[in-house]
């Protein structure tokens, strides 16, 4: 039973907890990265380059393929290979976009922190006892 213990232990620990919730708001924050990509991002930089879809760039490296083919139906294809570059460019600029927005959220959070610890702590009130023994050393002193 020491081995079961050991591992609920461990696995009820916060810093096990905190990674949980971590990565189930990180998926769910890559989510709104990607639509911020493909709903935002993509339909500007289409609007100056012109109507482009990176996710359907790709070069035959091997075999025929007829012009003006998608992507999925490009690798259908028997025989060929294909380097699907436009894939890697979207996922690239996610990952930009996620790392800019991740760093400004640490930032924020640092700020906050540097602001907290700036704050001088006054010291706490003296307790009763200190007080009374305040009082009693004065008084011997003045004797």
């Amino acid at each position: 039973m020491g081995f079961v213990k050991e591992f609920k232990e461990f696995a009820v620990k916060g810093s096990v907890m905190d990674l949980a919730v971590g990565v189930i708001i990180g998926g769910a924050f890559g989510k709104i990265i990607d639509s911020v990509v493909k709903d935002l991002i993509m339909p500007l930089i289409s609007a100056v380059i012109g109507s482009v879809d990176f996710s359907n760039l790709y070069v035959v490296l091997k075999g025929e393929v007829g012009s003006n083919l998608a992507l999925e139906e490009a690798r259908k294809i028997p025989d060929t290979v294909i380097f699907a570059y436009g894939n890697f460019i979207t996922v690239a600029i996610n990952f930009l976009l996620l790392a800019l927005a991740v760093f400004m959220l640490v930032k924020g959070i640092n700020a906050m922190k540097r602001k907290q610890e700036a704050e001088p702590v006054a010291p706490p009130a003296p307790t009763k006892e200190e007080t009374l023994l305040t009082e009693i050393r004065d008084l011997l002193k003045t004797k």
